[in-house]
Formats: structure tokens, C-alpha cells, sequence
């Protein structure tokens, strides 16, 4: 699939798509892509989770077709989707986060299981919908954390925290609905994709690394590193984003594309959590940091993934390194912090992002 980025604006414009989730992090930055590509989009989500948060901060509530709503609630989900009738539905609806799956796991589990569930039955009703990818994360795995492992997308699934397994649970819903009642050729094209640890500009999310830099350098405080040897896969958000888009459009046009994917950076931005913020710390002037190690709920200290599946399947490279992801979310803060327009910023480094995959694909060609 060469020069497969002019491929997805040509797909995706005028396209319907629908995203669970688009008040979050990830999704908001989805919504920016699939404007950048003249999508229509329709948002179902809560409120958004944090304050301030993306999903406010770009408008995007003035730009798409956005409903609040829960996916625990089915009947809100099929009237969503018989109204609009989306021809693409990408899955980001969850409770994300592994420290608050400890607080509350009985909400994290319905969310992202029950959750799950709906979506699909939702879809499995409507009967219209072409191309569904239900995005879970490399936590799914069932993890000895040993450093020298890299999982494949056939290792069994078996989260340990209640966020974990909720995702590996995901997986099996997805599985088990993809085989029962999507399993002919006109039904719908189902994938799952397994992203590793996400940065970027605009996450203000909670026991976050890289909220918790972006919060201490624009609060001028010293940050604290929870964990500071965790090994885990880092990549800027654009690259998993770019890598969904990809997955639906593929399988949109053939099933074979469909499937579970692992995504995630380049061997060597699997690095520990003191690593990270000391890039961080290179690009971002007055940045003050300290470690110490902070007793909490058990976190896997080591986590990679294999994506030979990803590569073999769609020639597909990861492009902007964690230090190149590092300084663009700096960039990204910096120019919050002087008042830019965020829509502005997202839209300049989306560009920028494109520009350099075409570059990098024609010099291949």
C-alpha cells in the first residue's frame, strides 16, 4: 500500500464516520485527523474527562455532530447509529486508566465490557455499518514481565488490574461477536488494535508521565516520577491514530485486512519512565523534576510489543521517534501556554506529520 496517506484523505472524505470516546485524549485528536480529511463525524461521548481538556479546547463540539451519551446504555447507542447510519465506527469509549480501574472496577469493567457489547449489538442490529475497529491497548497480554519478551498478537490474553483485563475481555466480546455474527461476506469488517502508551500535545490526563510534565511546566512546579523504571513502548499519537485509520479503510474494501494489530514504536522507544522525562526535560526550558519511588497498585514494569503483523500486513514503519515525539508535544504546550489556537496547532502538526510520511514513503518508492 504505498503512498497510503493520499489514499485515506481521498477515503475518508465526505465519509460518516461515528467515534465512541471523542471527548477523550485520543479521540479528540481522531476527530481533528478526520476533519483534516473532510469526514463527516459524529461524536458519542460523555463530557470530557478532564479539566482543561482537548476536546473543548480545539471547539470540536461546533464542528461535528456530538451526543452525549453513555455506552452502558444501548438503546442510546442504536438510536445514534439508525440515525446517522455511519459507514465507519471507531471503538475509544473506556475507562482508561489503570489507577482508577483499582478505585472503581466495577464501573471500569462495565464500560469496557459491557460497553464493548453494546457497540456491537448496536452495529449487529443496524446491519449497515462496513468498517469497525474496536481500540483496546498492549496491556491486554498476559504478562511474566520479562524484558527481553515481546508479545505477538496470538499470546494469550489475561490483563492483571482490573483495567487490563477489562481490555482482554474486549477482545474476547469482539472475538466472539466477529465469529457468531459477522463471519459472512456482506457483514460488517471487524478489527481490534493493541497501542502502546501514547504522548502528545493536549492529554491533561491524571498518573500520566507526560500530563504530569506538561502540568508541572505550565504550573512553573517541580514534578515527582511515580515508577521511574517502568519499561514501556512510547510513540506520539498521531502514529497509533494514522495506524486505525489505515485498519478501516483496508478491511472497508476487504475482509482479509481484518484482524487484531498490534501498533507501536520503533525497539528503541521502549524506555523507562525516568528516560522519557529526562528527553522532556532536554526540550523544555525550566523543567524541574524529582524520582522516587512510590508505593501504589501492582503496574507491569515491563511491556513491548511485537508489530511484525502491522508491518508484513500494510508496509507500514513507525515515522517520529519518542524524541521527535517529545519535542512536538513541548511545541504543542509552549504554544498553549502563548495563547495559539489549538485547532491551529492540531491541524500544523498533522500537516507536519503527513508531510513527512509522504517523504519518507517517495524516498522508498
Amino acid at each position: 500500500m504505498k503512498l497510503y496517506y493520499e489514499n485515506l484523505k481521498n477515503f475518508y472524505e465526505n465519509k460518516v464516520v461515528l467515534i465512541t470516546g471523542n471527548t477523550g485524549f485520543k479521540g479528540s485528536w481522531l476527530t481533528a485527523i478526520l476533519l483534516h480529511f473532510g469526514a463527516k463525524v459524529i461524536g458519542y461521548s460523555l463530557n470530557p474527562p478532564t479539566k482543561p481538556n482537548l476536546f473543548e479546547l480545539g471547539n470540536f463540539d461546533k464542528k461535528i455532530d456530538y451526543i452525549y451519551g453513555d455506552v452502558r446504555d444501548l438503546e442510546a447507542l442504536k438510536r445514534t447509529i439508525n440515525k446517522f447510519n455511519p459507514e465507519i465506527i471507531f471503538h475509544l469509549a473506556a475507562q482508561p486508566l489503570v489507577l482508577a480501574s483499582y478505585e472503581n472496577p466495577q464501573y471500569t469493567f462495565e464500560t469496557n465490557i459491557m460497553g464493548t457489547v453494546n457497540i456491537l449489538e448496536a452495529i449487529r442490529t443496524n446491519g449497515k455499518v462496513k468498517s469497525f475497529l474496536n481500540v483496546t491497548t498492549d496491556k491486554v497480554y498476559e504478562n511474566n514481565d520479562d524484558p527481553h519478551h515481546a508479545f505477538k498478537e496470538n499470546e494469550p490474553l489475561n490483563g492483571f488490574d482490573p483495567y487490563s483485563n477489562s481490555k482482554s475481555c474486549s477482545e474476547l466480546v469482539t472475538s466472539s461477536y466477529k465469529k457468531s455474527f459477522f463471519n459472512n461476506d456482506d457483514a460488517t469488517a471487524i478489527s481490534t488494535a493493541r497501542a502502546g502508551n501514547v504522548i502528545g500535545g493536549g492529554d491533561f490526563s491524571e498518573n500520566r508521565i507526560i500530563p504530569d510534565c506538561v502540568r508541572a511546566l505550565m504550573n512553573n512546579q517541580i514534578m515527582q516520577i511515580r515508577n521511574p523504571n517502568s519499561v514501556r513502548p512510547y510513540q506520539h499519537v498521531l502514529e497509533p491514530l494514522f495506524c486505525y485509520l489505515l485498519i478501516a479503510y483496508a478491511q472497508f474494501y476487504d475482509k482479509k485486512y481484518s484482524g487484531s494489530y498490534n501498533i507501536g514504536p520503533l525497539e528503541n522507544d521502549s524506555l523507562s519512565t525516568i528516560e522519557l522525562v529526562k528527553i522532556f526535560a532536554k526540550h523544555a526550558d525550566n523543567f524541574k523534576y524529582v524520582s522516587k519511588e512510590i508505593k501504589q497498585n501492582h503496574e507491569a514494569e515491563y511491556l513491548r510489543l511485537d508489530c511484525q503483523k502491522m508491518r508484513s500486513t500494510f508496509n507500514w514503519e513507525p515515522c517520529w521517534n519518542i524524541e521527535t515525539a517529545v519535542i512536538k508535544t513541548v511545541e504543542f504546550t509552549k504554544a498553549l501556554i502563548d495563547g495559539e489556537d489549538v485547532s491551529d496547532i492540531m491541524s500544523k502538526q498533522i500537516q507536519e506529520y503527513i508531510n513527512y510520511v509522504k517523504k519518507k514513503e517517495e524516498a522508498n518508492l
